[in-house]
């Protein structure tokens, strides 16, 4: 009994698939260098140079040198501390103001303005539309001396008592704490709104009928499920709102006074008219770690990381 052989045939060779692979490994990459390259040339650099600045001695006329004077940072913060305390003060007033404000209409747009929704947020970001400078000097004319808001605020007695807390000055509005922290939380209202709006409009509705079949009260519904399943959007609004505040200046600059002085006028007259490079760039550097501490400490206390 013979056998026979038959030939197989060649088998195509298998094609080589690690080529793709790589590149699809690597494509993450080459999306985020752009990215990562805006970052460099227009905030890591800029950072290196100011950071060198600071610990600079000179004159504008005779140059700057880089002597490692690192007693600028204790020099500055001597002498204006002050004004670092009052930018933490009124920067944490606008933030609690604008959460007082926000988190009702965020919830009224989340849950009840039903088919005037889009019509409501159009409203929340108007005030994007125009200037920040714009808007901050209409709060000249809203809040100027015999006008209908300080009158009604003088009818309420309303002045009297912001007058016992030092936040006004008599009749006046203008050129107040007050003024500074109301415009401070107009401007960065909308910054409050929006996080609060997305974090509430994730809520899943049958959470509260879930609530109501267990015979919760609203306002058991809200503090046991509403507002902790809404701390990523409060987390992210407040911190939206007191960062920029805190280094404000536009507002202490057109609606407060020399009794108004934020930090961030201290930083804008060392660099252009004090001509002061190392002590203005100090007090950035002063004020960009105090905020990174105050962060820092806020989101471990707030106990979410997941920020909208």
């Amino acid at each position: 009994m013979t056998a026979t052989l038959t030939e197989t045939p060649p088998t195509a060779p298998e094609p080589d698939r690690a080529a793709p692979r790589r590149r699809a490994r690597w494509t993450p990459y080459w999306l985020l260098l752009p990215g990562i390259l805006w970052l460099l040339v227009f905030f890591a650099l800029p950072m290196v140079y100011q950071a060198s600045t600071s610990v600079q001695t000179g004159s504008l006329e005779d140059g700057y040198r880089v002597t490692w004077h690192f007693a600028t940072y204790w020099d500055a913060l001597a002498e204006y501390w002050p004004q670092f305390l009052r930018s933490v003060a009124y920067a944490a007033a606008a933030t609690v103001l604008c959460l007082l404000l926000g988190y009702p209409l965020a919830y009224l747009i989340a849950f009840r303005a039903g088919r005037w929704r889009n019509l409501i947020m159009i409203l929340v970001i108007a005030p994007f539309f125009t200037s920040f400078l714009i808007r901050t000097l209409a709060w000249k004319t809203i809040l100027a001396d015999g006008g209908p808001v300080v009158g009604a605020l003088n009818t309420l007695h309303v002045l009297d008592v912001t007058g016992w807390l030092g936040w006004t000055a008599g009749d006046r509005v203008l050129a107040t704490p007050l003024a500074v922290v109301c415009g401070l939380t107009y401007n960065f209202l909308p910054f409050m709104v929006l996080p609060l709006y997305t974090s509430l409009e994730r809520i899943d509705g049958r959470l509260h009928e879930a609530a109501g079949d267990l015979y919760a009260r609203p306002v058991t519904t809200f503090r046991k499920v509403t507002f902790p399943l809404s701390m990523p959007g409060v987390v992210s609004g407040t911190l939206l709102t007191f960062i920029p505040a805190t280094g404000d200046y536009v507002n202490a600059d057109l609606l407060g006074s020399t009794d108004t002085r934020m930090v961030g006028n201290v930083i804008q007259t060392q660099f252009l008219r004090v001509l002061d490079y190392p002590t203005a760039a100090a007090l950035s550097f002063i004020l960009m770690a105090a905020i990174l501490v105050m962060v820092t400490l806020y989101i471990r206390k707030s106990g979410t990381e997941d920020l909208v």
